[in-house]
């Protein structure tokens, strides 16, 4: 059974998420280790983007932020810091449940799918319609991370491919992108991979 780490300011809240998830077979948890961690930005002492960068040093268990805060810095930010997801207050809990799972599958299957694109960490490939075509490592890598996050900041690609990426440049990372938009292009998946611009990249 999965454990999910709950932080959230408001107790009839956190209450009412431990409930929700205990019903759908999860195991709520106050600290971790866990499977995920679903977190509130405001929170007392320190912010929910504060401790989402100090988890990503130390894990990289999904995150999603679960919060009133609606303002698109907010988001940006959230994502800037290492969460896959961020979802507004108040929420859907069939949207929730939903999202948990695609997580938490994404994070342990062999292989990943978004709007008819497959990739098959396995073998490397990747598959559209009827149509596949072999990736490099790296370009496994990269479509992997975009598969698991809403949005994929820079240095998050960068930390996927290289454990220490101090000696890589934005550039490098440009050209793998590219290569991989190529590939996808050829097997009619055009346009998958978009800019955000000053950010990183999301599907």
């Amino acid at each position: 059974m999965y454990k999910i780490l709950i932080e959230e300011d408001d107790e009839s809240i956190r209450e009412e998420l431990a409930a929700l998830l205990r019903v759908n077979g999860y195991i709520p948890v106050d600290k971790p280790p866990c499977d995920l961690a679903l977190l509130d930005v405001n929170l007392p002492g320190e912010s929910g983007f504060e401790r989402c960068a100090k988890l990503r040093k130390s894990s990289d268990v999904p995150v999603i932020f679960l919060t009133a805060r609606d303002g698109a810095e907010d988001e940006i930010v959230g994502f800037g810091v290492g969460a896959d997801d961020y979802i507004r207050k108040p929420y859907n809990s069939s949207v929730l449940l939903m999202r948990i799972q695609r997580l938490l599958s994404r994070r342990t299957s062999p292989t990943m799918s978004e709007r008819g694109l497959t990739l098959d960490l396995a073998a490397m490939t990747a598959r559209y319609g009827d149509n596949t075509v072999e990736l490099t490592k790296n370009e496994s890598k990269i479509l992997a991370c975009l598969m698991k996050k809403e949005l994929c900041a820079k240095q998050d690609i960068l930390d996927e491919l290289w454990n220490d990426s101090a000696y890589l440049d934005e550039s490098t990372l440009y050209v793998n992108i590219n290569r991989l938009r190529e590939k996808l292009r050829s097997v009619g998946a055009d346009g998958f991979i978009r800019t955000v611009r000053g950010v990183g990249y999301r599907l």
